[in-house]
């Protein structure tokens, strides 16, 4: 299962509800350190991203904006044998467009639609063959003032010409006053959301435990070792993030984690598979910034 975020940019608790345009820009950078390739050889990945939003509300049900991500990952292979020596794909770019709409009905439905245009792949690889859509989509229930919970579905294409379709959850459920279990955010071009739970011991700080299942299709360089081939790289992060928030418009975030159950797979431009190499679960560490205007 994953998990569903109110808009698609926000959470529930940000999804204040105003007639003016909210606007957010988060900017960050992650550093995953090297870790060791089951066929041989070590990789490394420097991520960065910036994504923009806007949203509002149109009358008393209605909740729409736009979102803008863009990010890149710049991988570093080295080694002897296996992908380490063939060195597949150096810096992967990411562009994401989504329009979340979110429609409430009454006082305790709420249903949530997030229509997505992505862009991954390698500098020099072809646009029209870098693209894929998704959608997600959930209707959430407000049992009480603690707990509003719902199921839905995601579903996406990949630049593989494949279709995930997958279950998913969106849940906002306050704990206690100061523990909270609710939808992480996805970020940048990230397929999205996971779950996170979030300790609030003051109003200027914010601890979290977060989890999600990630995974990246991205097209190769039309002149690279494998001329528009296909990359993958799937994994499950976990991190510990502690949140700084010194006013209501800015979050200052430190983060830090490993990356579990990875895997990278290498196809050709037939969709043939060339390798495929799990990798030692590798530590990561990060910033992100938030702000609101």
């Amino acid at each position: 299962f994953l998990l569903l975020c109110a808009t698609g940019a926000a959470t529930a608790e940000e999804a204040k509800e105003s007639s003016d345009w909210r606007l957010t820009l988060d900017g960050g950078g992650v550093k995953q350190f090297e870790s060791s390739l089951d066929t041989g050889g070590e990789f490394d990945v420097d991520r960065y991203f910036v994504q923009f939003s806007a949203t509002r509300s149109f009358g008393s049900a209605w909740n729409s904006g736009l979102s803008l991500g863009f990010g890149e990952s710049r991988y570093g292979f080295s080694g002897y044998s296996g992908l380490g020596a063939l060195d597949p794909w150096s810096n992967i770019r990411q562009f994401r467009i989504s329009i979340p709409v979110r429609y409430r009905s009454g006082k305790n439905w709420t249903y949530i639609g997030i229509p997505t245009l992505r862009y991954s792949g390698e500098s020099g690889a072809s646009a029209s063959d870098s693209q894929k859509w998704g959608l997600l989509a959930a209707a959430a229930y407000r049992f009480s003032d603690r707990l509003t919970i719902g199921p839905g579905f995601g579903v996406f294409s990949d630049i593989d010409d494949s279709t995930d379709l997958f279950p998913i959850v969106f849940v906002d459920w306050k704990l206690s006053d100061t523990l909270s279990l609710n939808t992480g955010r996805g970020l940048a071009a990230t397929r999205g959301p996971g779950v996170a739970l979030n300790w609030t011991p003051t109003s200027t700080w914010r601890f979290s435990l977060e989890a999600r299942y990630e995974k990246t299709q991205f097209r190769l360089d039309e002149t690279g070792p494998i001329p528009s081939g296909l990359g993958q790289d799937r994994s499950i992060p976990v991190a510990i993030a502690a949140t700084y928030r010194p006013s209501a418009d800015v979050e200052l975030t430190l983060l830090g984690g490993w990356e579990f159950a990875g895997e990278l797979r290498l196809e050709d431009s037939d969709g043939n598979r060339l390798a495929e190499s799990d990798y030692d679960s590798a530590p990561f560490a990060g910033a992100v910034a938030r702000f609101r205007f």
